[in-house]
């Protein structure tokens, strides 16, 4: 697999001409890229928020215009320390670029976009974390990491991501002390309004705190 060297990205402003006061990152999942999510923003329509939908850094194998975090054709997952260097150090440049710190800024995923989250996640002191049909690709560990209040959000009847990586997830990261939000949906693979509920209802909870 070969990356590009940097993410592409959409950027949408709060409504109405307003600054920012913080940031939604949110990563798309295997086989989409950037504007795959982006509706979500006027869905969500959280007051004070700047958006960013970044691409995946690689092409997708099968899917035309479709973008990976790593491969998922084999179990070796190619490309994914590869991915995650490009994606921190990516993160990493967000308070320079959007004058917002991590503090203020939430990091959300869905799919092989939840599991970037839930990895890249624990390496910043970010707001919130939201994992929607996500799934855990490493085993974490309690070093050197922050902990930020996490949002799991996954379908019962999920043909893609099996309902027991959510619940895997789940428990391994609240054993190294993370915050777990946790919802279990009669739905697929897929986001549906009352999921974009509990995920407004919960950063906001969040910036408040």
């Amino acid at each position: 697999m070969k990356a590009s060297k940097t993410l592409d990205a959409i950027v949408i402003a709060p409504e109405k001409g307003e600054k920012p006061t913080n940031l939604l990152v949110m990563l798309h999942g295997w086989g989409a890229n950037l504007q795959d999510l982006a509706p979500l923003a006027q869905m969500l329509n959280l007051p004070g928020f700047e958006y960013i939908f970044p691409n995946a850094p690689f092409a997708h194998p099968q899917v035309p215009g479709g973008r990976a975090w790593y491969a998922l054709e084999t179990s070796e997952y190619d490309g994914l320390l590869e991915s995650r260097a490009i994606l921190f150090e990516w993160l990493q440049s967000l308070e320079s670029s959007t004058g917002i710190p991590p503090e203020k800024t939430v990091l959300a995923g869905f799919s092989q976009g939840g599991a970037m989250t839930l990895d890249l996640g624990l390496s910043f002191p970010f707001a919130a974390l939201c994992s929607l049909s996500g799934y855990l690709h490493y085993h974490p560990h309690q070093q050197d990491v922050f902990l930020p209040p996490t949002l799991i959000v996954h379908g019962k009847q999920d043909p893609v991501v099996p309902l027991q990586a959510a619940q895997t997830a789940r428990d391994e990261l609240a054993a190294i002390g993370l915050a777990i939000e946790y919802h279990e949906l009669e739905m697929g693979h897929e986001i549906l309004p009352l999921e974009l509920d509990l995920i407004k209802q919960f950063i906001t909870a969040q910036i408040k705190n």
